[in-house]
């Protein structure tokens, strides 16, 4: 199964159940956190699973004014409702980034009021993370590990791989963190699949698929360059 973009124009499969608040997360920076989030919200509002909401704790790497990963979200699946917590200019983990600007990161209770102020009424929130899971998103060392746990119930995560050399360990250690924590897994996404595979990438999907958690596909190289209309 690919999961599908509403920037690809192509019918979407129909999806397991997903809990109502998810955490997107990655297994390193630059995975695909951000098109995988866009494919996830763009095939929950296209599939009637109801309203979306997506929200991001801290961008860093854009100027004021710039588009960012919530933009790109929005502009992909078509969800309008997107939101940032802080934003900073340096491209490096939030603390070191709001450091560096001389900014106050928004507290884990912030994040936390925020979400559950989505879900009042939204069917589904996507929380996408800055980095790995275990990236400070605050001034206290709190994680996007530490904020999935705020909401116990129904809510998961998705890590995001990718495809190459690299993420066997990446993926298993990220895994292995959320299960120390009792945080649910919703399932693993790669980030970004070639059209051309090489036989470590085929090998990789093969690992993957053999976890002990759901596989949710695979989002397309390029899929961010495809048209946004259906």
């Amino acid at each position: 199964m690919t999961l599908p973009t509403h920037a690809a124009g192509r019918t979407q499969p129909s999806l397991p159940t997903l809990p109502r608040i998810i955490f997107v997360t990655g297994t390193d920076t630059g995975v695909g956190k951000t098109m995988t989030t866009a494919a996830l919200a763009a095939a929950l509002s296209g599939s009637g699973r109801g309203r979306v909401a997506v929200y991001k704790p801290a961008q860093t790497g854009v100027a004021p004014g710039e588009p960012g990963d919530m933009d790109e979200v929005s502009r992909l699946s078509g969800v309008d409702r997107v939101s940032e917590g802080i934003r900073l200019r340096a491209p490096m983990a939030p603390a070191a980034a709001a450091q560096r600007e001389g900014a106050t990161l928004p507290c884990l209770d912030q994040h936390v009021r925020h979400i559950k102020t989505l879900a009042e009424t939204a069917d589904h929130v996507l929380v996408e993370g800055a980095g790995g899971l275990l990236v400070e998103l605050d001034g206290e060392g709190h994680t996007l590990a530490d904020l999935a746990a705020r909401f116990p119930g129904n809510s998961g995560t998705v890590v995001v791989v990718r495809s190459g050399l690299g993420t066997l360990n990446h993926t298993v250690l990220t895994l292995e963190a959320l299960h120390s924590r009792r945080l649910p897994v919703t399932g693993i996404v790669v980030g970004c699949w070639p059209a051309l595979p090489d036989d470590v990438e085929l090998d990789n999907l093969a690992f993957l698929r053999r976890l002990n958690v759901p596989f949710l596909g695979a989002v397309p190289a390029g899929a961010s360059f495809l048209a946004t209309e259906i």
